[in-house]
């Protein structure tokens, strides 16, 4: 057997992981029909171990392999030209080892810019181009936007990113929670849930009914105190003020929410691996139903409105398309994909026993436009509001506590992985531990690691007075992407 199956949030010997060649590589994943969610390599003695994991989303399994190249080895022929999906992966794999993807299509720097980086260019006495970045006004995070355009016309825009150049995977090996909810400041839980998770499963923690029934009401806040945002900011840039407004301030109502259950609007301290550090209320419960009510009521008045306008109907609809085949190619996760009609969605793919309990299904929108990518939140506010609801009433049936007793040893020679169901799409972390249980590999994916390059197929033939509605309509993470 090439591969070994495991399920989410759980762990496996590392030793055991099966070692293959890339043409058996190549082969598996052409009959196995599985997308990648990590891409990793490590140092093993004069050797580097690359770790290829890859997601069963009907099954909800992971299946994990690797590949050992000798220190004379320094390239393979790419994946890439065959399985696009793999195209960022194998940059990134490049950038950290050297070892060269022979063939690959676009094989450029990924986070570790060059001073004369090779851009993309047009030839044409019409073509002209236009940068944008990498700084922006207010508090946009850098990123280096180059189109090349024909009048207002754009006909390519290559995205350059990795100014920040944090080191957070190498902090994480000495890791902690408040470290693992700063990495992404609008995924505080979602980050904060990964690692935790990763963590317990290599502690062998079982935490509390309560405490994964708490952390599920937060991750489900917020998404939908984001998801709210954006839709104001997609109405902002459509000058429909109105909306900007009315979705700014119901954002606060939610994140405010938040901040009564652990003392921060974002949700930073609430989570710790073994449990939570907060307890729900019955008095904060039915505030929360109540806040939650009220949020409901304002955002579907506020689309309904916004939604049978003809000046917002007409900036949104068939504005930066990506069809549902480009999103597939790219590997697209998350609510962007799911905008461009596919079926991906980490919390029913994947799902534990609060999902498989929940009603709910996967929202789907099948256009692949800004239209989609705001009615798809709007839709999935409503859906996460309906499940959290469904926890409150859970939470009065299991009293056995917050936390647990945290156990700071973790197994030796372990490999483990989490994927939790951000508001952008999937977190991933996958951690591996030495001999003496130490940590000696910590990975990190961000959904828009998978979404950026969706962002630049976005714009393809749009006028580029259209770049900032189709920007705030995927809402992507520099910092996510410049780990």
């Amino acid at each position: 057997m090439n591969w070994i199956k495991l399920k989410n949030n759980t762990k496996i010997d590392a030793l055991s992981i099966p070692a293959i060649t890339i043409d058996e590589l190549r082969e598996d994943v052409r009959n196995m029909k599985l997308r990648p969610i990590g891409f990793l390599g490590k140092q093993e003695f004069e050797n580097i171990r690359l770790y290829i994991t890859l997601a069963d989303d009907k099954e909800g399994m992971i299946y994990v392999s690797s590949m050992l190249f000798a220190p004379d080895i320094k390239s393979y022929d790419s994946l890439t030209k065959d399985f696009p999906q793999f195209h960022n992966f194998e940059r990134e794999f490049y950038e950290e080892f050297g070892i060269e993807p022979k063939n690959h299509p676009w094989l450029k720097p990924l986070r570790k810019n060059q001073d004369e980086y090779p851009f993309f260019a047009m030839q044409g006495e019409d073509v002209h181009e236009v940068a944008v970045g990498p700084i922006h006004a207010g508090v946009i995070e850098p990123g280096h936007f180059r189109f090349m355009c024909q009048g207002e016309k754009v006909y390519d825009l290559e995205i350059m990113l990795g100014y920040q150049h944090r080191g957070a995977e190498a902090l994480m090996l000495n890791p902690n929670n408040r470290l693992a909810e700063s990495i992404c400041g609008d995924t505080v839980i979602g980050y904060n849930m990964a690692y935790s998770q990763v963590m317990e499963a290599l502690s062998d923690i079982k935490i509390s009914q309560r405490a994964e029934i708490i952390r599920r009401i937060a991750l489900e806040m917020e998404r939908i105190a984001i998801h709210i945002g954006d839709m104001g900011a997609i109405a902002g840039d459509m000058a429909y003020l109105m909306g900007a407004s009315v979705f700014g301030t119901t954002r606060t109502l939610v994140i405010n929410t938040m901040l009564e259950i652990c003392g921060s609007r974002f949700g930073r301290g609430l989570i710790d691996v073994g449990g939570v550090n907060f307890d729900i209320t019955p008095e904060l419960s039915d505030k929360i139903k109540s806040v939650l009510d009220d949020v409901i009521k304002i955002v579907d008045r506020t689309a309904k409105v916004m939604l049978k306008k003809p000046s917002c109907i007409s900036r949104m609809e068939k504005t930066g398309v990506v069809s549902m085949e480009t999103a597939l190619q790219l590997g697209a996760v998350g609510m962007a994909a799911r905008s461009s009609g596919v079926n991906l969605d980490s919390r029913f793919d994947f799902k534990d026993k609060w999902y498989k309990k929940c009603p709910l299904e996967k929202e789907i929108k099948e256009n692949g436009d800004v239209y989609s990518r705001f009615n798809l939140r709007y839709r999935e506010v409503k859906q996460s509001a309906e499940f959290i609801n469904d926890l409150l009433e859970k939470l009065k049936e299991n009293n056995d506590g917050i936390k647990v007793q945290t156990n700071n040893d973790l197994t030796p020679n372990s490999f483990a992985i989490s994927i939790t169901e951000g508001w952008r799409g999937e977190v991933v972390h996958t951690a591996i531990t030495g001999v003496s249980g130490e940590l000696i590999r910590y990975k990190i994916k961000d959904p828009s690691f998978n979404n950026w390059y969706m962002l630049a197929m976005a714009v393809r033939n749009n006028g580029i007075s259209d770049f900032p509605l189709c920007n705030k309509s995927f809402n992507l993470s520099y910092c996510g992407n410049d780990l």
